[in-house]
């Protein structure tokens, strides 16, 4: 379909205007008027020049297809219906031209998600967009269709399906899709996001129905711009892109790492305010690893071992300047779900020439680091005053540490590598030393302290005496009751944060948490968990979510025009989130707000975020508000239904 930018062409007789114009007595066949009728903030192909590419389409059908010959207008195929186009008549293995004739009325309508308004359409909207009959009589309130959906919603017990429910409710009806994420954002983010999204990954291959972001596999090499130009919105503010490789803690899914993407969008969407249409989702297919995947007869991805070094190198080269040349240098691109020796090497390339954010190194450090702030106001002292200890030393872990040692020394005035020393990192090999440091990766070696070798964690809690216990490993039930009583005999009120996803790679579940501390942790957990009840007390852990951050953090680059992500934009964001958390939160053994009031939160965040761009010399949108909040809260997306002429 060629898209007219800004267009909106009603053809009431479209067809029987193509009919007319052919001969009564020999007509041939002839390429039909298209239109479009879109909202003029779809920018898509319709952009490029659509009087060249109809000409050129039109010459080819002369000089490549021969004319068919269609019989007097008495002569009809197929029911009744004029074989206009000569597709009837065309045999199965002779091509035919896709045309399409759409309007912004009737029936394409109903089937149109950024518009589409089901039952909710009024009586003068029906009799304005030719919707008569269309729709049953009744006229609902939107807020009736979100009841009427969480009713649904709530008849599913496999979470899947309401994954899935979700999905097809986003391709039908983009608005209710939101409102209902916003307005049910603490029962629906499960569903939507982690735990469930892992799941969606693992069997995407078997519940793919309809494309929801870009798929750029090694068979676009050298074209990646052309595909690019594919996707039909043009003014494209964040994009989520993938490799699949480590999707959550459920390691190399591929092709069908496309569910993360696609979810931590709606995220930017519901928690953070960014309009849709300006988000991208991608996945990049290099293959894969995964033998499982490889043999599945339902496997959507490329049917090859993953592409490495150089290839692979050149390849991502390819893709970031691609976006850069089509979207500009203010796009902010996240990176999601890398393995290690990529995630690091991609930040690491491109955070100086690019807008450019990694969720799982960055992200989940700046939640984290909120958690801890705010629970210093439940164990009393600073965060220099603590010790750390972490189970995984991957992009998480370090990426947290790095976090950690920034803000002490921010707060101390010490050198961050004074700050480092107060944190120590557990890998799969051991506790990281200083004697292992010629064998470890470029990324864990400023963590390796002096001590002597420790293999086991338990020992290494005994030996380091932690006062805070991150799990970031990607391994379930890895801390043990041995663990946690070990840190609960040195620690009136241990830290312990179970960070891995999904709820199954848990380092351990609130309920151990609370039991074997005897009541005294302070817990929160990366996927969530229910109350728990100790002793005649219920507990009420906190789920250190990413979305917490990533949202608020998108919407202030955005809104500041930001052109890089600098360390302080992190700090920030985090100092924002812990002041959020009441006393009555910290009353429940709460160290994070809840989500019911996250939009304001991320309104907050991205107040602060656009700030320090300002102050950092790198924002690009002058003059520079007086009211960041205010301008943040305008800036952001509302899913009530917009009136139609």
């Amino acid at each position: 379909m060629i898209s007219l930018n800004g267009a909106t062409t009603y053809l009431n007789n479209s067809l029987a205007g193509v009919s007319k114009s052919l001969s009564h007595s020999q007509r041939r066949v002839q390429a039909p008027v298209i239109v479009s009728a879109l909202s003029s903030n779809n920018n898509g192909p319709g952009e490029r020049n659509v009087t060249l590419l109809m000409e050129t389409t039109l010459k080819e059908m002369r000089e490549a297809s021969p004319v068919v010959a269609v019989e007097p207008k008495t002569t009809t195929v197929g029911g009744g219906v004029e074989d206009v186009y000569g597709e009837d008549r065309a045999t199965e293995d002779q091509p035919i031209t896709p045309w399409t004739v759409s309007v912004a009325s009737g029936y394409s309508l109903l089937r149109d998600p950024h518009h589409n308004k089901g039952l909710a359409f009024s009586e003068k909207e029906r009799d304005a967009h030719f919707l008569r009959g269309l729709l049953p009589p009744v006229v609902v309130s939107h807020d009736l269709q979100v009841k009427k959906m969480m009713h649904n919603m709530r008849q599913y017990q496999v979470p899947l399906q309401q994954y899935m429910a979700m999905m097809d409710l986003q391709e039908m009806n983009e608005r209710l899709f939101y409102k209902l994420l916003i307005d049910n954002v603490e029962e629906l983010l499960p569903v939507v996001y982690t735990p469930t999204v892992g799941e969606a990954c693992q069997k995407y291959g078997s519940i793919f129905r309809r494309p929801q972001g870009l798929f750029i596999s090694l068979k676009e090499k050298g074209r990646i711009l052309e595909v690019l130009k594919n996707w039909p919105q043009r003014k494209i503010q964040v994009i989520v892109v993938t490799d699949g490789e480590r999707i959550l803690g459920l390691g190399d899914l591929g092709c069908q790492g496309m569910g993360i993407p696609v979810g931590k969008l709606s995220l930017y969407t519901a928690l953070g305010g960014i309009r849709p249409s300006a988000c991208l989702p991608i996945t990049i297919d290099v293959g894969t690893n995964n033998e499982k995947l490889l043999n599945d007869e339902f496997y959507i991805g490329l049917r090859q071992r993953r592409a490495t070094g150089q290839e692979y190198a050149e390849f991502m080269h390819e893709f970031m300047t691609a976006v850069k040349q089509n979207y500009g240098e203010k796009v902010l691109i996240q990176f999601e779900d890398f393995a290690n020796h990529n995630a690091f090497d991609l930040l690491s390339k491109y955070s100086n020439t690019h807008l450019v954010f990694n969720d799982d190194i960055q992200g989940t450090a700046s939640v984290v680091l909120a958690g801890l702030i705010s629970s210093l106001k439940l164990v009393g002292g600073t965060l220099a005053e603590q010790t750390f200890l972490f189970l995984g030393a991957g992009e998480a872990g370090t990426g947290i540490a790095e976090l950690i040692a920034l803000e002490m020394s921010k707060q101390t005035g010490a050198p961050v590598e004074e700050s480092r020393k107060k944190i120590w990192l557990v890998d799969s090999k051991g506790l990281i030393v200083s004697s292992r440091v010629e064998s470890l990766q470029h990324f864990k070696k400023p963590w390796a302290h002096e001590h002597q070798p420790v293999k086991e964690l338990v020992d290494a809690v005994k030996s380091i005496k932690p006062t805070v216990l991150i799990g970031s490993s990607g391994a379930g039930r890895t801390f043990t009751k041995e663990v946690i009583e070990a840190m609960s005999s040195f620690n009136e009120k241990p830290i312990i944060l179970a960070l891995s996803n999904p709820t199954s790679q848990s380092e351990c579940t609130a309920e151990e948490a609370y039991t074997w501390s005897k009541g005294r942790a302070i817990f929160a957990s990366g996927s969530p968990f229910g109350p728990v009840e100790y002793n005649g007390k219920v507990y009420l852990s906190g789920q250190a979510n990413n979305a917490y951050i990533f949202p608020g953090l998108g919407l202030g680059l955005i809104i500041s025009g930001a052109i890089r992500v600098h360390d302080d934009m992190l700090l920030v964001a985090s100092e924002t989130l812990a002041a959020e958390v009441s006393q009555e939160n910290f009353d429940k053994g709460l160290i994070y707000p809840p989500f019911t009031n996250i939009r304001k939160i991320s309104a907050h965040i991205a107040a602060k975020v656009a700030a320090k761009a300002y102050e950092l010399g790198l924002a690009t949108r002058l003059p520079r508000p007086n009211d960041l909040i205010a301008y943040a809260e305008s800036c952001m997306y509302s899913p009530n239904y917009r009136n139609y002429r």
